[in-house]
């Protein structure tokens, strides 16, 4: 199973953690990809850059268990009995402290739920995201949440605007990123851009600066302007020794640009950047640099 992760520091609210035996999860820190770059499309098709927004069902809410908290009244999918409260982060679990035990209980665990099938299971995991809203809608983290999970199914509308409430409620995590890659979704890359220029995104640093960049060069790219999303990639330049998840996508964004700029030798230096630095596995990189060697 796996879960999705951000720093230490400022974990989103899908963070799982394993203290059944006293211990806090050891995976290491991964973000979401905020261009989803580094991935194929069903087809089989490069998809570094996102261009439009994706086609999820809509959840389906199953009636809860027995002691599921809420009772019948509130539907929402089952929680597997293996699931505990105390598997959530605990910043998360502090958020709910201002509602009564039992649904505290049943919020963390959908939480939990949700955050183990985000990634093989993006539907389900909105599924059990919307069943903790229904219980807590008022809560930052809850609501971050979903935007999460739609985020993971391709309903940039309904992430965008969990996301959105969840910033107006004192979310603590950097959602920029997310929100403008949101905005590519929906069909707006010229406000995706507006928001890389803000105020806001010039404050950003690290990783949260540099998913913000992916974003604002797929939303270049979206629109035909691949020169500028190539200025946008190389500003500041890229540091090949870098390793990560974050800058594995940078330079795998960088490669395609390149790439679709005709500049075939340049792309496969910098895939071959990209796979030195994918130590998770996010990106096909390597692929790629067979594809081009």
């Amino acid at each position: 199973m796996s879960e999705l992760w951000l720093s230490e520091a400022c974990p989103y609210p899908l963070q799982v953690v394993d203290d059944r035996q006293g211990n806090s999860g050891g995976r290491p820190s991964r973000r979401p990809s905020a261009a989803g770059a580094g991935n194929r499309d069903r087809r089989g098709n490069n998809a570094p850059h996102r261009s439009g927004p994706g086609r999820a069902r809509p959840a389906q809410p199953r009636p809860a268990a027995d002691g599921d908290g809420g009772g019948a009244a509130q539907a929402g999918p089952v929680i597997p009995a293996s699931i505990e409260a105390k598997q959530l982060a605990p910043e998360i679990r502090g958020e709910l402290t201002t509602l009564d035990k039992s649904t505290a209980d049943t919020v963390a665990r959908h939480l939990v739920a949700a955050g183990e099938l985000l990634d093989e299971d993006p539907q389900a995991a909105l599924e059990h995201a919307q069943a903790a809203r229904a219980r807590s809608g008022r809560i930052a983290a809850v609501r971050e949440a979903v935007g999460i999970a739609a985020y993971q199914c391709g309903d940039w509308g309904q992430a965008l605007s969990e996301f959105r409430a969840a910033r107006r409620m004192g979310s603590k995590s950097q959602l920029l990123p997310l929100i403008a890659d949101c905005e590519r979704g929906v069909g707006r890359p010229e406000r995706a851009i507006e928001l890389a220029r803000s105020p806001e995104a010039a404050e950003l640093t690290g990783d949260d600066a540099d998913e913000l960049r992916i974003v604002a060069a797929g939303a270049r790219a979206d629109l035909g302007q691949l020169e500028q999303a190539l200025v946008v990639l190389s500003t500041p330049q890229p540091d090949p020794s870098r390793t990560g998840s974050t800058a594995a996508r940078l330079f795998y964004a960088y490669a395609e640009t390149l790439l679709a700029l005709g500049r075939g030798e340049d792309a496969l230096q910098w895939f071959i950047h990209a796979a030195a630095a994918d130590v998770e596995g996010v990106t096909d990189a390597e692929d790629r640099v067979g594809e081009l060697a």
